[in-house]
């Protein structure tokens, strides 16, 4: 039987040859492109960067790091709040990266959450880079368990015309000096006993702001609140510390945030406080209020609390936290550093960021930020042991007694003391 082919089925045949071999040829090459993809790390790191606009800067260098690197790219995920956070690692459901404040490095370090990062910075080309005290606050138990994103510090913004007014020529070097300023300007315009304008803000509350913007003092004072990894609250420090705050309170120059509103800086906007302790962060440089601001001053030694944001490296497999420690050299280094800062006003924690022409020029227009910059050598760190929640509720109770004046600085900090006691011994 002879078997007869149409031109047209002839046709046929041969475009369908080619559609084959097209396909054929394109999932060969889908094949080759999913091949490259699966040896790409795709790592996932969760952030509560705030306001928005540093979010979108931290989100822009995330970017230029998956540009710069073809093996590994990062995905930046906004997560808020801890729950969130424990729930994933108990629930063996962590990201690969996580910036979080490093208060909760022990508790982590407890859970077996994170991983030790001292042998990968000791190799790090440009470890020398970076500012060493930015990495104390990292540091537990001989080991360094995250890497900071970048630091910042407190100091005490003024109001000049309200210094001008007041005839005070000269800001305060010494905590007796503080004093005594904050005294001429608290001022009763009417005589009715209740002062208009009042020399200084200090936080009501029992919660971290409170402490945070305490430990300032309590470091000047050269107090502790860990000695030899336990609690203590009664050294002489802290208690000169907090009953400085305690006499400010009782002069009457200091006046009493809302509770738990320390952070806010209406009273200092509308000129009814004159100074606010406070960091780069503040809106009062964003607004049209006449400003200032010197360092903390001194009881023994010049001292400020460092306000770290970090990142730490979460336990998951080999290959991940290896490529995880890549993204955290990006985030050491000048490049990353110096961006970071002059997009965002904190402070850079690489040296030759510091240094470099571009931040210096950016210092340049915003000569206040200097005042922070020349205190990062002074400034100290927060504990961060495990049960530092605790520890800091009981303490943030004790400077709220105090400056309600249900207790003495003495005996509210002998009472925290105790109640700590408790709960250390039931561990």
């Amino acid at each position: 039987m002879k078997i007869y082919f149409s031109p047209i089925r002839s046709y046929f045949y041969v475009i369908f040859g080619i559609v084959i071999s097209l396909v054929l040829i394109f999932v060969s090459g889908c094949q080759t492109t999913l091949h490259k993809n699966h040896n790409v790390i795709h790592l996932t790191l969760w952030q509560s960067i705030n306001p928005p606009t540093n979010r979108d800067v931290f989100g822009k260098l995330v970017e230029k790091f998956n540009h710069q690197h073809s093996d590994i790219q990062v995905e930046s995920v906004y997560a808020e709040g801890l729950p969130k956070i424990l729930t994933a690692v108990v629930g063996n459901a962590s990201p690969d990266i996580l910036s979080f404040y490093p208060q909760l490095t022990g508790q982590f370090v407890e859970l077996g959450a994170v991983v030790p990062l001292e042998e990968w910075f000791d190799q790090l080309p440009f470890k020398s880079e970076v500012i060493p005290n930015t990495l104390e606050e990292l540091k537990l138990n001989g080991h360094l368990w995250s890497i900071p994103l970048y630091t910042s510090n407190m100091a005490i913004f003024y109001r000049p015309k309200l210094f001008q007014a007041a005839g005070i020529k000269s800001l305060p070097k010494t905590w007796e000096e503080l004093r005594e300023v904050a005294k001429k300007l608290t001022i009763d315009k009417n005589g009715d006993k209740r002062p208009e304008q009042h020399g200084i803000l200090l936080p009501l509350g029992k919660g971290e702001w409170t402490v945070f913007s305490w430990f300032p003092f309590l470091l000047s004072a050269g107090g502790e609140i860990v000695i030899d990894g336990h609690p203590n609250l009664t050294n002489a420090g802290a208690i000169t510390a907090l009953k400085f705050w305690e006499d400010l309170i009782k002069d009457g120059s200091a006046i009493l945030s809302g509770p738990e509103r320390g952070y806010e800086e209406d009273d200092f906007l509308a000129g009814r406080v004159a100074m606010q302790i406070t960091g780069p962060w503040t809106y009062i440089t964003k607004s049209k209020v006449d400003y200032q601001l010197f360092p903390i001053p001194t009881n023994v030694e010049k001292a400020t609390v460092i306000g770290n944001g970090n990142l730490y490296v979460m336990k998951t497999k080999p290959e991940r936290e290896k490529a995880a420690m890549k993204f955290l050299e990006f985030v050491l280094s000048e490049e990353f550093q110096t961006e970071w800062a002059v997009g965002t006003g904190f402070l850079p924690v690489n040296i030759k960021s510091t240094q470099s022409q571009e931040y210096q020029e950016y210092l340049q227009s915003k000569p206040w930020l200097k005042v922070f910059v020349e205190q990062i050598s002074v400034a100290r760190a927060r504990p961060i042991i495990a049960g530092y929640n605790r520890l800091s509720d009981s303490l943030g109770r004790a400077i709220e007694s105090t400056l309600l004046g249900k207790s003495s600085a003495g005996q509210a900090l002998k009472e925290a003391q105790e109640r700590l006691e408790v709960i250390w011994g039931e561990k």
